[in-house]
């Protein structure tokens, strides 16, 4: 790969198998400034209801970027994120016994003929339609306890939620009405016709679930994050792990809404080249994806790579766009630095902190771990105490759920000079406009 020509664009239009695996070919590379754009297919549930993915997502062919070696980092400007899926369906789910192998996610199982992760055919709708192609057993590993239909309108602005009728029609034609890339493997979620809600409006605020680089070791897609990688310690199928081997994670699996058009993230590279992965994009998720599942949908993808040399970090950083930064992170303005110079003149200070936003994701098996994952992470790379990130994160910004049960972001307003240190000040006034 390094002897090839960076791209100035690569298009992306591959997935794997369901394993983020570092010893598979990527495509590229693309160089240092270029781009990425790649037509993304439905996560979770597509996946979930397809045995012979191996890892509960179907994300895309990783991209090796130009100069991007281990201890380095990756910005990704995500430049325009576009849904093409007409219609998708989710809700919350419940796994089936006796029909996988310790992890419903990784480890798919016919029941009847045993065929571990056993293609499939779809034979008619409903929730049995998913059938084994050796033996015919109705296979699936998951079904809805509640579930929707979504339809969304022409502008991608709203979606509403079908009756049965609808979703029996839309369910008969699903690669069609969810926009499946052709080169995925999954069966649409929309097959089983779920109606539980009906009549329910929403707004639309697209986002990626995954996005991300490739961790030093093969993981299960939905896996490469510390809550659902926390599954993997001890389990009994191939992709069992230590925690030490979990560590090589790259916790690319956020579902944190803010990871949406116009923010960067920055990825750690675990691997030579980065491996820029993406998929799992959500029309729309409050904090938390509390229900387990949001409403999964294609689309087209363009982002932008930056290598940044010598920032090792064990995972990613978030510059969301300002207005999604919580009200005590965001920048001040020359007003409030005005006033804030005259308090400090008033009380005898030589001068007030210059800050700036940042985000750190931290990942764990529940959100106590992860909050003290993401406030470690913050320490470490920026040389404060654990105490004065704390305190930082209290009264200069907030943490937020990204995904329960384990993803959380630590926002606050750093200093400019650790900022400086670390190499990430003018990303971050280029993107919030600092003077």
């Amino acid at each position: 790969m390094n002897n090839k020509k960076g791209l100035e664009t690569v298009f992306v239009n591959t997935f794997t198998n369901g394993v983020l695996d570092p010893n598979k070919p990527m495509l590229g590379p693309v160089k240092d400034g270029g781009h990425i754009v790649a037509n993304t297919a439905p996560g979770c549930w597509g996946p979930m209801i397809t045995p012979a993915l191996l890892g509960g997502h179907e994300v895309t062919q990783p991209v090796y970027v130009e100069g991007a070696e281990v201890g380095d980092a990756i910005a990704i400007r995500i430049k325009s994120i576009r849904p093409t899926s007409i219609v998708t369906a989710s809700g919350n789910e419940k796994a089936i016994e006796g029909r996988f192998l310790g992890d419903p996610f990784v480890a798919a199982q016919c029941p009847e003929c045993g065929t571990y992760h056993p293609e499939t055919k779809i034979e008619g709708i409903g929730p049995k339609a998913i059938r084994c192609v050796n033996c015919g057993a109705d296979v699936t590993p998951f079904i809805f306890t509640n579930g929707y239909t979504l339809a969304i309108d022409t502008n991608r602005g709203l979606g509403i939620t079908l009756h049965k009728e609808a979703a029996e029609r839309i369910a008969g034609d699903g690669n069609h009405y969810m926009a499946i890339p052709g080169n995925s493997i999954q069966n649409p979620i929309v097959t089983f016709a779920p109606s539980d809600i009906v009549g329910a409006v929403t707004r639309l605020r697209p986002f990626l679930g995954q996005l991300g680089t490739t961790p030093a070791r093969p993981f299960p897609d939905s896996h490469n994050a510390g809550d659902f990688g926390s599954f993997l310690l001890g389990a009994p199928h191939e992709y069992a792990m230590t925690p030490d081997q979990l560590e090589d994670r790259t916790d690319g699996h956020m579902d944190v809404n803010r990871v949406r058009e116009n923010a960067i993230l920055i990825c750690p590279v675990k691997v030579p080249g980065g491996g820029v992965y993406l998929g799992d994009m959500h029309a729309m998720q409050g904090n938390g994806e509390i229900a387990g599942h949001t409403a999964d949908i294609a689309g087209i993808v363009t982002l932008q790579v930056q290598v940044l040399k010598g920032l090792s970090i064990q995972g990613p950083i978030l510059l969301p766009v300002e207005e999604d930064l919580p009200y005590l992170a965001k920048p001040f303005t020359a007003e409030e630095k005005e006033k804030a110079k005259q308090m400090a003149d008033f009380w005898g200070l030589e001068s007030i902190e210059e800050t700036a936003p940042i985000s750190f994701i931290g990942t764990g098996s529940n959100l106590n771990e992860a909050t003290d994952n993401g406030l470690n992470r913050a320490a470490k790379l920026l040389q404060m105490t654990v105490p004065e990130v704390l305190n930082r994160a209290t009264i200069t910004g907030s943490i937020d759920i990204g995904r329960h049960p384990g993803v959380v972001t630590v926002t606050f307003l750093a200093p400019i000079d650790k900022l400086e240190k670390i190499g990430l000040v003018e990303l971050i006034k280029t993107h919030y406009s600092l003077r």
